[in-house]
């Protein structure tokens, strides 16, 4: 008879990442916002929804397990052209032991510009948001927003996901942005959609 003890699969670095963000979620369910951690199909489809060639940096939301930060990486943007925000401290620990390379700031998104202006960082191309807007309180999603449009200028584009139908930025926080559904990642747990938003006047 066969010892499926001898088979048995090894803990993988994804079983890691799950069980670390189920224990962060434990404490903390509405400032993590999912039970486990992006895919790589949607931390794909979120960088593909930026324009990695220009010469601005990209700021990554919510860095968590670094899904979207190793997809962003992958889809070509420099390590030095990417920083990474994250409040949670055992997170950004884990972030700053997977990718030395990147700058990852220990912090909260309501004040992105002062976080950023010790490292020199005054404009960005892309905010790429891994946060649970639809969970924060309306004035909390105003503020993220606002901070990463003000750090971005008139061609900026904000990047966010959500589980749910509708936009993940509500209507009063996206007046006067164009939002459109990038991408839809079925294969997620939960399915998620990719959602873009940019000033109405800014060139597509």
């Amino acid at each position: 008879m066969r010892n499926f003890r001898s088979i048995r699969r090894k803990p993988s670095a994804a079983d890691g990442d799950l069980a670390l963000f189920l224990s962060r979620w434990i404490r903390a369910p509405l400032r993590i916002g999912a039970l486990a951690p992006s895919s790589p199909r949607l931390g794909r489809e979120m960088a593909k929804a930026i324009d990695v060639t220009r010469p601005e940096p990209v700021i990554e939301l919510g860095g968590g397990t670094g899904r979207i930060t190793r997809a962003l990486l992958e889809a070509g943007v420099a390590p030095e052209k990417l920083v990474v925000i994250e409040n949670d401290a055992e997170l950004a620990s884990l972030l700053r032991e997977r990718f030395p390379e990147l700058r990852v700031v220990k912090g909260d998104a309501r004040e992105l510009l002062a976080l950023l202006m010790p490292l020199g960082v005054v404009a960005a191309s892309a905010v790429v948001s891994g946060l649970p807007l639809l969970s924060m309180p309306h004035e909390t999603q105003r503020r993220i927003v606002e901070q990463a449009f003000a750090l971005m200028g008139r061609d900026g584009t904000f990047v966010q996901f959500t589980y749910g139908p509708m936009s993940p930025v509500g209507a009063r926080v996206r007046a006067g942005l164009k939002a459109e559904v990038t991408g839809r990642v079925w294969r997620n747990f939960p399915p998620a959609s990719v959602w873009r938003y940019r000033r109405r006047e800014s060139v597509a």
